[in-house]
């Protein structure tokens, strides 16, 4: 009796145990991240992003269908972290599904998903010996209060073998869902302007730029002409932007110009210049010679950027290490573009321990110039550099495309990691400190607060390419089929300088997968079925013989 009573006892205590457990639990929910990168843990930029979401967010995900491991594990990784959005916020909710199950309407919904910029992406799937192609939709819509974004979940990267391209695309997930969140749910507040008079390019080829940065801020043209006739209403119009930039000026500016631009930079107004102090693009060698005489450029801003910390030097970077130019082989009908080797555009390496250049692409340069810092009290971060085989050489000097048929030689190139972009912070000094100012203002300053600048030695980093009028995706050239960092690293660069930098941040997350080895997967694939399949046959075969051996044995007597 006592030792029933005792079960019971037993008995009520693990179901109050239990009941307790379930109520503990549906009040209280955590998550742990045991992965060494954190892969799994949403940084508190991103959850920002979805911090004021406060109706239905919804996203749907077209990763869906019979993938390769690869693909799968892009699948799987595009879930958990979707999830762990969901779990910060219940508003936001997810769907996968696969576009291109319906077979019968297979090619009407493939027209109208590229007509929606959803380009479909061809993966080859490898099995027992034989190569096949399939199409996926590596994309996801995002909506929200009417409003709805295209989300790409591949980072596409020319040459970049499966593993590598699910990879990158996976450590670029968290960046890519918070960017969108942003645009649907962040309204833009910071105004930029984009300098015009000088000589600058045209939109057509800053067009890419552009509308990626009109998806988070205000952009407006900006010309600085008006300062020949009102220079003061001028510096007080330009001073309502939070940014400046200036893409490849070509004519000389004028001391009130610049006066005016000096007291932009005093009162804080943020800049990003793309300038070089040569004269010379691609563009010049079009022609039956094919050679072209690269020549000094004088904008007028020497004494601009000396005073702030920086000197554009008039000579022409020559690197080994640097992007192919298309030149047509041949003569008449049977000329091809091949790409070869052109030393005139390097491949900048990029600063590994700064937010606007970690994880970037090579960012890729034209006949750019070189960039010497030189000491006062502004803080300066070279941002980019050439390779260690590079060199620089004067002006002027004629470039033909003949270059492209000579050996280098190796031992020439002694001048390593020459500066081609180089970040400014802290206070400057005004350009007219102790000199006559070109027009007076009430307010003038010799100092100004803290305030930052970006300087580029050329001009061409923003420059996309434009074929049949229509401009292309910046960073990517058509005939070569490569794409390099332009784009993403001029974009940091101008989050950074707006100290909008919480997408910055994410970018610099690392995360590091392993992949299993497809050959040899393929080699010792039968190998490991038996060994997985037939192994534990035996082992479970041989236990119970041993084990009815020892039964039998036992109680025989």
């Amino acid at each position: 009796m006592l030792k029933t009573k005792k079960n019971i006892i037993t008995i009520a205590i693990v179901l109050v145990a239990i009941i307790a457990a379930n109520v503990i639990s549906s009040k209280v929910y955590k998550r742990f991240d045991l992965t060494k990168d954190k892969r799994y843990t949403l940084s508190n930029e991103a959850l920002q992003t979805i911090e004021d979401v406060d109706s239905p967010l919804i996203i749907d995900v077209f990763l869906e269908g019979d993938f390769p491991t690869e693909f799968r594990r892009l699948r799987d990784e595009t879930q958990q972290l979707l999830e762990e959005f969901t779990v910060y916020n219940s508003n936001v909710n997810f769907e996968f599904m696969n576009p291109l199950a319906d077979e019968k309407n297979r090619n009407q919904i493939l027209q109208q998903l590229t007509q929606r910029g959803l380009q479909p992406f061809q993966i080859n799937i490898k099995e027992s010996g034989k190569t096949s192609q399939e199409l996926i939709i590596p994309w996801a819509l995002a909506s929200y209060n009417e409003q709805t974004v295209i989300i790409p979940l591949i980072k596409n990267k020319i040459g970049a073998t499966d593993q590598e391209l699910v990879n990158g695309s996976i450590q670029n997930l968290e960046y890519a869902f918070a960017e969108a969140f942003k645009k649907l749910v962040t309204p833009k507040q910071k105004k930029i302007a984009i300098l015009r008079g000088n000589g600058q390019l045209k939109d057509i080829y800053v067009a890419d730029f552009l509308k990626r940065l009109g998806e988070h801020y205000f952009l407006a043209p900006f010309t600085l002409d008006s300062v020949a006739s009102n220079p003061k209403k001028t510096l007080q119009d330009i001073r309502n932007y939070d940014l400046i930039v200036s893409a490849k000026p070509s004519e000389a500016f004028s001391e009130e110009e610049k006066y005016v631009l000096d007291q932009y930079t005093m009162n804080g107004g943020k800049s990003l210049w793309l300038t070089e102090s040569i004269v010379m693009d691609r563009d010049s060698l079009n022609n039956r010679a094919g050679t072209a005489v690269a020549i000094m450029k004088d904008l007028n801003l020497n004494d601009f950027f000396f005073k702030y910390g920086v000197r554009i030097n008039p000579v022409i970077v020559n690197d080994l290490y640097s992007a192919p130019i298309p030149l047509a082989i041949g003569e008449g009908n049977n000329a091809q573009f091949q790409p070869v080797q052109w030393p005139y555009s390097p491949l900048a390496a990029s600063n590994p321990n700064h937010p606007i250049t970690t994880n970037l692409d090579p960012v890729k340069f034209d006949f750019t110039s070189q960039i010497d810092t030189l000491k006062n009290t502004i803080d300066k971060t070279i941002l980019l550099r050439s390779s260690q085989l590079s060199k620089t050489q004067g002006v002027p000097r004629e470039i033909s495309l003949d270059v492209v048929t000579q050996e280098p030689n190796p031992e020439e190139y002694k001048e390593p990691n020459q500066t081609l972009a180089v970040l400014l912070e802290g206070e400057f000094s005004s350009v007219y400190d102790k000199r006559i100012k070109p027009f007076k203002v009430s307010d003038d300053k010799t100092k100004s607060i803290a305030t930052k600048m970006i300087v580029i030695a050329d001009g061409d980093v923003i420059k996309n390419e434009v074929i049949k009028n229509r401009p292309q995706e910046l960073g990517f050239e058509f005939l070569t089929k490569r794409k390099f960092g332009n784009k993403e690293f001029l974009e940091n660069a101008v989050n950074y300088l707006l100290n909008d930098d919480g997408l910055i941040n994410i970018r610099t997350k690392e995360v590091k997968l392993a992949f299993l080895d497809s050959e040899k997967i393929e080699d010792q694939k039968s190998k490991w079925q038996i060994v997985n399949i037939a192994l534990p046959l035996v082992i479970l075969g041989l236990f119970g013989f041993a084990f009815k051996y020892f039964r039998r044995k036992r109680y025989s007597k």
